[in-house]
C-alpha cells in the first residue's frame, strides 16, 4: 500500500513538474525541451536569441524566434512557457478577425473599382472607335461630294466653253 501511495505521489509530482511554468529567460535547454511544442532545434534558436539579450515580452519573443507566431506562442504558453513570468496574451485577439475582414472587404472593393475602371475604359475606347469611324465616314462622304462637285465643274467647263463658242 505504501508503494502504491508513493507511486501516485511520484506521478503527481512528475505531472506538476511537467506543467510547471518554464520561463524562457531562465530555462536551460533541457527545460525548454520539456515544454510540449519545443524541440531541440527551437530550444537552440531560443538560447541563441537569448544570448543577444533577454526577451522583454511575448511580442519580442515572437519577433526574434523564427517559426514562432501568435498561434504557436499561444500553444507554448498553454504548455507552460512564460516570458518574464507572464503567459501569452494575444494583443489583437478580437481585432485580428476584424482586421482580416476589413482587409478582405477592402480587397473586394478594390477589385470592384478595378473592374468598374476597366469597364469604363472599355466603354470609352468603344465610344472613341465609334467616333473615329463616324468621322472617317463623314470625311469619306465629304471627299465624295467634293469629287462629285469637281467632276460637275469639270464637265460644266467644256459645256460652257462649247456654248460660248456657239455664241
Amino acid at each position: 500500500m505504501l508503494k502504491k501511495f508513493l507511486a501516485i505521489v511520484a506521478m503527481l509530482f512528475a505531472t506538476a513538474m511537467a506543467m510547471a511554468a518554464v520561463d524562457v529567460n531562465k530555462a536551460t535547454e533541457a527545460e525548454l525541451d520539456s515544454v510540449k511544442g519545443i524541440g531541440p532545434g527551437t530550444s537552440k534558436m531560443i538560447l541563441d536569441e537569448r544570448r543577444k539579450g533577454e526577451f522583454k515580452s511575448w511580442e519580442d519573443f515572437v519577433t526574434r524566434v523564427k517559426g514562432v507566431g501568435d498561434k504557436r506562442a499561444e500553444n507554448l504558453s498553454d504548455a507552460g512557457l512564460t516570458v518574464g513570468g507572464k503567459a501569452f496574451k494575444p494583443a489583437t485577439t478580437a481585432a485580428a478577425p476584424a482586421k482580416k475582414a476589413d482587409a478582405k472587404a477592402e480587397a473586394k472593393a478594390d477589385s470592384k473599382a478595378a473592374k468598374a475602371d476597366a469597364k469604363a475604359d472599355k466603354k470609352e475606347a468603344k465610344a472613341d472607335a465609334k467616333a473615329e469611324k463616324a468621322e472617317a465616314k463623314a470625311e469619306k462622304k465629304e471627299a465624295k461630294a467634293e469629287a462629285k462637285a469637281d467632276a460637275k465643274k469639270d464637265s460644266a467647263k467644256p459645256a460652257a466653253a462649247a456654248s460660248a463658242a456657239k455664241k
